[in-house]
């Protein structure tokens, strides 16, 4: 992440960052994760396969984002959009059929990815944030995430350096729509030319965040 921003003037007032690829990933592989628990089901399969099938799951999957909802739909749509991804990936690989009872291996995967335990913290993220507080600069996530970010940001110790967290799910609009950082804007009381945005997706963080006005940044980890 850049650290010097002295050639980068005017500093921001608020910096938006992205969850998942930016701040945190997942440890190994989500193949690996899935396949660990299923065989606490007695369900194995590979994992290479696996991890294959999910990226091809939720890349075909809708945005995670639920307008009209309200706030009190928002857990069991999360939940239910997630179950069904878990679903196709087990199915694209022909195991499904051998879990008793895939509800249950799927409501401890999900509790599983609210914890601290399958995620690791990039090792440039603690400077670049203590830098940036330390030069008085307002701090966000931003990010197309459900309602676990909040435990997993508190369990890996980043949820006190963000003044405000938004989520897809909870604004009913995902990146790289206008509306979600709109939204993110409107916490703050700041127009688009006074913040910034870093996230891992060239598509959803860099352009979207270029559609809405703010000034964006890739942040290619690949």
């Amino acid at each position: 992440m850049p650290l010097n921003l002295a050639p980068l003037e005017p500093r921001p007032q608020v910096i938006f960052l992205d969850a998942v690829g930016t701040l945190f990933g997942v440890k190994g592989s989500v193949g690996e994760i899935y396949g660990s628990i299923a065989r606490q089901f007695g369900v194995h399969t590979d994992e290479a396969l696996l991890n294959q099938a999910f990226f091809h799951s939720f890349k075909a999957a809708p945005r995670m984002a639920f307008p009209g909802a309200s706030q009190a739909e928002i857990p069991q749509k999360e939940y239910a959009w997630w179950e069904a991804i878990a679903y196709q990936t087990f199915s694209e690989v022909g195991v499904v059929e051998q879990f008793s009872n895939f509800g249950e291996f799927f409501a401890g995967l999900y509790d599983y990815f609210a914890k601290a335990d399958p995620w690791f913290i990039y090792d440039d993220v603690r400077q670049a944030l203590d830098y940036w507080q330390s030069e008085g600069i307002t701090l966000a996530v931003l990010s197309n995430f459900d309602s676990r970010l909040y435990p997993v940001l508190d369990a890996l110790g980043l949820l006190y350096y963000f003044s405000s967290v938004t989520i897809s799910t909870e604004v009913g609009a995902a990146k790289p729509e206008t509306a979600v950082f709109q939204a993110a804007l409107a916490k703050h009381g700041i127009s688009a030319d006074r913040a910034w945005h870093i996230g891992d997706s060239l598509r959803e963080d860099y352009e979207g965040a270029r559609k809405a006005g703010i000034r964006a940044f890739w942040l290619n980890r690949g």
